[in-house]
């Protein structure tokens, strides 16, 4: 396949081909999708690794247990579907599903100042990930923050009072101490 890519700063990380699977030239896939699956609704991926980038077409794809299978198009061969491990896949933002009020994709959150209720800054959100219980922010000291102490907040309605994407700012409920 050979279409034009999106601009890398337009490109949403969705998941990762870890290995192969089989010897069709299956590809396991580790997704950041929720519900894992969901990776699997968008038939053209961006793959990238390091400065290397290749279009590809999803032919198929399944959820086998806890794994993530995937056949791309034209991709046959196990040895050749080796060499994809290590590629992120990823789709152009704009394919994105809109989402309701107060909904957010992390990339959104990413690189938003946090704010106390002291009105203190307590650095930047410098990336997401999952827990068993709910989703923490690693906020990150920034020039202007409080101290240099990286924190681990909850994304949750508890701690997260408001977010205002224009500003590039979250209020939270989260003792500076703490």
């Amino acid at each position: 396949m050979s279409t034009t890519p999106a601009p890398a700063e337009d490109l949403v990380v969705l998941g990762k081909i870890v290995s192969v699977h089989g010897v069709r030239g299956e590809v396991k896939v580790y997704s950041f999708t929720d519900p894992v699956d969901n990776v699997l609704d968008y038939r053209r991926w961006t793959l990238r690794r390091d400065n290397e980038v290749k279009q590809v077409e999803l032919a198929s794809g399944r959820l086998q247990g806890k794994v993530l299978v995937a056949k791309l198009k034209g991709l046959d061969d196990r040895e050749v579907a080796r060499s994809y491990a290590g590629f992120e896949i990823c789709v152009a933002r704009s394919e994105l599903p809109e989402l309701s009020e107060g909904e957010f994709y992390w990339y959104q959150l990413e690189g938003l100042s946090v704010i106390d209720q002291a009105g203190q800054l307590l650095g930047k959100i410098d990336h997401l990930f999952e827990t068993g219980a709910n989703d923490v922010m690693v906020v990150k000291p920034s020039p202007g923050s409080l101290d240099d102490r990286e924190r681990l907040l909850p994304y949750t309605g508890q701690c997260v009072l408001s977010i205002d994407l224009a500003a590039g700012e979250m209020r939270v409920d989260w003792d500076a101490d703490f």
